[in-house]
């Protein structure tokens, strides 16, 4: 059986990669396909969060493996080295594929094409070797890639009515992020578990979701996902403006400040939900 090595980080999901790795798999006949990505070096914050930064990159590999088995091609994915080419090498070294892709940004805006990687690994490896842009802004034409930031209101019923609300208006892949909440231990595992129950009612309720934790801080913690995931639009979730300390260091308007995005606000009341409860 033939080997096909499809390598991305940020272009990861993108259709131009996704029609080439079809494309391909066609002309091998069906070859065993792994999907490799190197994991991002966070640009934001003092200390970094390897849990996190690997949570980021698995989860473009798994949403990647999860389009192409759409398109008849399965593959298996692992995460990589965070200089490509040292992940190219060892990919090859392990893998011995029969062919490369190579999936980049644009010119204007690749890293990995500044440094002429495509070329570097061409030179390096007896096999043919395939590049393949992928321009995200035409790719939201056919689905919106929203950002979440929450972390007490993140199952609260307005927030979770406002992302219902979006997904009927627009195809939307959603992507949740909680912000590590006093530290690690019992605290680190209290913020994954809520935010895999989050991520459970999501699905369930018919949205496409995955998450990850983030920085404790929530600006380092938006700065980041960005830098890790495909963002088109924000939405923060915060409790009201007499108990929000995010709503008092203003991060909102900061984040608004730092992107062009747009980002939307949304206040829950998580202790007028649980008293109507009562």
């Amino acid at each position: 059986m033939a080997k096909l090595l499809v390598v991305a980080n940020e272009t990861l999901g993108g259709r131009s990669l996704i029609e080439k790795t079809k494309e391909r798999s066609i002309a091998l006949n069906n070859p065993e396909v792994l999907v490799i990505a190197p994991q991002n070096r966070p640009r934001a914050g003092s200390v970094i969060y390897d849990e996190t930064v690997r949570d980021a990159a698995q989860h473009r590999v798994d949403a990647t493996i999860a389009e192409l088995r759409q398109e008849g091609v399965h593959a298996t994915g692992e995460i990589m080295d965070p200089d490509p080419f040292a992940a190219i090498m060892d990919a090859v070294g392990d893998f011995h594929p029969d062919e490369i892709v190579v999936s980049t940004h644009p010119e204007t805006r690749s890293g990995w094409l500044r440094r002429d990687l495509v070329g570097r690994v061409a030179g390096e490896v007896g096999v043919p070797v395939h590049h393949v842009v992928v321009d995200l802004d035409a790719d939201r034409i056919e689905t919106t890639h929203t950002l979440v930031i929450a972390n007490q209101t993140v199952a609260s019923a307005p927030l979770l009515g406002l992302l219902q609300g979006k997904a009927k208006e627009k195809h939307r892949r959603f992507t949740v992020i909680v912000p590590l909440d006093g530290g690690h231990g019992h605290h680190a595992q209290a913020t994954r578990k809520r935010l895999a129950e989050t991520l459970d009612q999501m699905t369930e309720g018919g949205l496409e979701a995955t998450g990850a934790i983030g920085d404790p801080d929530p600006f380092t913690a938006i700065m980041n996902a960005m830098q890790f995931y495909r963002v088109d639009e924000i939405v923060i979730s915060t409790l009201p403006a007499t108990r929000s300390g995010w709503q008092r260091s203003d991060l909102v308007e900061r984040v608004k400040r730092s992107t062009a995005l747009s980002v939307e606000h949304v206040v829950s009341d998580t202790e007028a939900q649980e008293e109507s409860l009562t």
